[in-house]
């Protein structure tokens, strides 16, 4: 897999079951790269090993004085400046690839499982663990895949390198196979407490961001009730307990690198003071003693990998895990293996009897906006968490559950109440997957977009719009428009789709109620034939639906239309006219004092 061959056409399915699992899972799904990179790695490592070899037959060549052995010694070592060269380019970069394309894998993977579980993601992993999966988490993941395959290679050179000084010179080869692996394994206890360390440096970190994300997205209300310096003090101190994390972690892999330092310092120390001994007493030449000098100091650079991959992995696993947890998450029911195609009729919920019959606008009254948002994700497909075992909403008699999740959405869209606009053009924006039966014109003209289209077009005067609203951008979330404008967009937005069935949470909270009434009448035009349900509360809304479902306490209680539940089910009226309990005793003590003076009036 090349960067330019990105993204992948199947990214696979991950082995989600432990963060060392998924690494493995990467690792293996990489394996063309990996043993890529290890080939060059080879050619580079082996390159910097073969040169001591090379300065050694050189000065034993000038002490011998040998012309020849001299000129095979400087060709020896202009190969191996070649092999270190081409060696280490070519390592660079199928190294950089293994680290994007696993990154990219990742990141693939997110996105796919966001696209699938949709706004029942958040409610099961909270909204800043996905950022800190999707961004820090993913780099660090693709740091380890990138570096197992240059460690692979420094662990084959560092063992070659000692099992050639021990066929070269196998007195200070000894010397330098028993003191190499000592090195190695020196810092090997404590790095279970650097990796503790480390994974409760990213746990607080992650937890910091999280506390930063949901503080972003909640600033607006922070800033309504005077809570900024609250939540600022709060990630202040998350903020701090980070620094202290990072300094404790810091303060372990320093002493990890110092050994790193002290102990080829006392190695090379030894080898000299006994390769020193050998060539005075005459059991080694001048040219051995500098090649195994040589060869000690250049092993230097390999062992580095081994501190590398240690810090990679201790980073790298916390992150994987997070990201396996993510992956692991699955929709209710998986779909199943009967081809249904595109199913039609009648949207039904087993669990709360709603029922919207096709080709009809069906307004749904919920008590608790909460469980209107739930019931509304239920309704689209998406049912909570903590919802299995429940029965799957149906379509035409088909489970929602059981169908392709591409089949799912295309014949049930629902529109929360906190739509989302991606930056881009209008054009962009209404540019979605469709029937085609629905312009953008129609969709704005039902969504009242009027004024919005003037807005945009006298922002494009000063833009590149050159006065065409369909050619401005707008910023990312629509942050530049209010919040009625930004909902009536993505309400045209969901018109354009004309889905099978269109499911609205609060469509026109945010908007007056003359341009409610104006939606109302259009939104019922616009579908006239298509399935449509709308969670309201609003009388203007209710009184254009040719059904009106009350539930209450998740169950339906009424079902009729708007003016007849308002007259004749008290619990209705309270909920769609704002009545308090004390207003609605009132109303019923009332009506029966007039019931007891109608019936004395009778008797007299």
């Amino acid at each position: 897999m090349q960067i330019r061959d990105l993204p992948y056409p199947d990214p696979g399915v991950p082995d989600a079951r432990s963060g060392p699992r998924f690494l493995l899972w990467l690792g293996c799904n990489q394996l063309g790269g990996q043993l890529r990179s290890l080939a060059w790695g080879l050619l580079h490592f082996c390159g910097v090993a073969g040169l001591p070899l090379g300065v050694g037959r050189a000065v034993q060549a000038v002490v011998d004085r040998s012309g020849s052995r001299l000129a095979l010694a400087g060709a020896l070592i202009v190969v191996c400046g070649v092999a270190i060269t081409v060696g280490d380019t070519m390592l660079h970069r199928t190294a950089v690839t293994n680290w994007i394309t696993a990154a990219a894998r990742v990141q693939q993977l997110l996105a796919g499982k966001a696209a699938e579980l949709g706004s029942a993601l958040t409610r099961r992993v909270a909204a800043g663990e996905v950022v800190a999966v999707s961004t820090g988490d993913v780099e660090k993941i693709g740091w380890f895949v990138e570096a197992v395959s240059r460690f692979a290679a420094a662990a084959v050179t560092v063992v070659l390198v000692c099992v050639g000084l021990v066929l070269y010179e196998p007195e200070l080869g000894m010397v330098v196979a028993i003191g190499v692996p000592a090195l190695a394994l020196a810092v090997l206890p404590l790095l279970p407490r650097a990796t503790r360390r480390a994974d409760i440096q990213r746990e607080k970190a992650g937890k910091a961001t999280e506390l930063a994300a949901d503080t972003v997205a909640g600033l607006r209300v922070l800033r309504g009730i005077g809570g900024e310096e609250l939540f600022l003090g709060r990630y202040r101190q998350a903020s701090q307990e980070v620094r202290r994390a990072a300094v404790r972690s810091a303060r372990m892999w320093s002493l990890i690198s110092a050994i790193q330092v002290l102990m080829p310092g006392l190695l090379l120390i030894t080898v000299v003071g006994y390769g020193a001994g050998l060539a005075r007493d005459g059991r080694i030449g001048i040219g051995e003693l500098v090649t195994a000098f040589s060869a000690v100091t250049l092993l230097m650079y390999p062992l580095r990998h081994f501190e590398e991959i240690a810090m990679a992995y201790s980073f790298s696993r916390p992150s994987a895990k997070r990201a396996a947890r993510v992956l692991a998450l699955r929709r209710t029911t998986e779909p199943s293996d009967v081809e249904y195609g595109r199913p039609s009729g009648d949207l039904y919920d087993p669990a709360t009897g709603v029922v919207a019959p096709t080709g009809r606008f069906t307004a749904v009254v919920c008590g608790d906006p909460d469980a209107a948002g739930l019931l509304a994700e239920r309704l689209g497909g998406h049912p909570a968490a903590d919802a299995e075992g429940t029965t799957s909403v149906l379509l035409g008699g088909v489970p929602l559950d059981e169908l392709a999740l591409n089949e799912a959405r295309a014949a049930v869209l629902v529109q929360d109440k906190d739509p989302v606009l991606l930056s881009g053009t209008l054009r962009a924006l209404l540019d979605v997957p469709s029937s085609g039966r629905v312009s953008a014109k129609d969709a704005l003209t039902a969504a009242q977009c009027g004024d919005v289209l003037d807005a945009l077009a006298s922002a494009s005067v000063d833009g590149d719009g050159d006065g065409n609203p369909m050619l401005t951008r707008i910023t990312e979330r629509g942050r530049s428009l209010s919040g009625g404008q930004r909902q009536r967009l993505a309400l045209a937005r969901s018109l354009v789709t004309d889905p099978e069935v269109l499911v609205l949470d609060e469509p026109t909270s945010a908007v007056d109620s003359h341009t409610e009434a104006r939606i109302s009448a259009g939104v019922k035009a616009l579908r006239a034939g298509r399935t449509t349900v709308v969670f309201t509360s609003s009388p203007l809304l209710l009184d254009h639906a040719d059904r009106v479902v009350f539930v209450h306490d998740g169950k339906v209680a009424a079902v009729g239309v708007h003016r007849e539940l308002l007259e004749g089910t008290a619990g209705y009226r309270a909920v769609v006219t704002r009545e308090t309990e004390e207003e609605r005793f009132v109303g019923i003590t009332a009506i029966d004092e007039l019931d007891a003076l109608e019936e004395i009036e009778e008797s007299a």
